[in-house]
């Protein structure tokens, strides 16, 4: 089971994170034009704090792709994850990152919102790397950061039909992820707000570690019930 954490913002937070284990570390790239957006200078700071085999994964809520390939080039994360809402941002800018950045591995943002959202991650099949099934406002630019979950059916549905692996996101903490994990059987797990400091947007080392480790024995437990049945 994939981990990955969001927003990280400091170096300090990424070696931190790094050293237990999570799989992903996602860092919020821009120029303000969205809340907490980090200059490039200050992600490559960030960047240089993340260990491997932890990934750094360049979040863009941007829909201007020639922006965003500059940046990724500036900046040579290994993932580059694609966050604007679906009708700003469609498969074929994607398909054109993809070939115009070699050797990145892309992750497309999906809103979970309806029958509509299996069409879009379908879409996205041999485009995208990755999925990751969030929640999503309408009226927002952007997909996620909003710290509430969403309707799992529709996510699992994505998982059994979709072959593009798919991280679930949406309001996953410590205390809801092994239960996400039984219902949806994603690949991977996304955490933002519920991993933050109470009141901050700074991370929370202790509630890092406590989702990492919960997705891990989530996982491990829903492999030995499919061996079992």
């Amino acid at each position: 089971m994939l981990t990955q954490i969001y927003e990280v913002s400091t170096p300090v937070e990424a070696r931190a994170i790094s050293e237990i284990g999570v799989d992903h570390i996602g860092v919020l790239v821009g120029s303000g034009a969205f809340p907490r957006e980090l200059p490039v200078e200050a992600v490559a700071k960030v960047a240089v704090g993340i260990i491997p085999p932890s990934k750094f994964s360049a979040l863009f809520l941007t829909a201007d792709i020639s922006l965003i390939e500059q940046w990724a080039r500036q900046l040579q994360p290994a993932i580059v994850h694609l966050g604007a809402a679906p009708e700003l941002l469609h498969p074929e800018n994607a398909a054109t990152l993809k070939r115009n950045l070699l050797g990145v591995l892309l992750m497309r943002s999906v809103p979970v919102v309806g029958e509509d959202s299996i069409a879009i991650a379908r879409s996205y099949e041999g485009i995208a790397d990755f999925l990751l099934l969030d929640s999503h406002r309408e009226s927002d630019r952007q997909i996620g950061a909003l710290g509430v979950t969403h309707d799992s059916s529709i996510s699992r549905r994505i998982v059994e039909l979709v072959r593009t692996p798919a991280i679930l996101a949406g309001g996953l903490g410590p205390d809801n992820v092994a239960e996400a994990i039984r219902a949806v059987r994603p690949h991977g797990v996304d955490s933002k707000t519920k991993t933050d400091q109470d009141g901050s947007h700074r991370k929370d080392l202790d509630r890092v570690r406590h989702f990492h480790e919960a997705a891990r024995a989530a996982s491990l437990d829903a492999s030995k019930s499919e061996r079992s049945a």
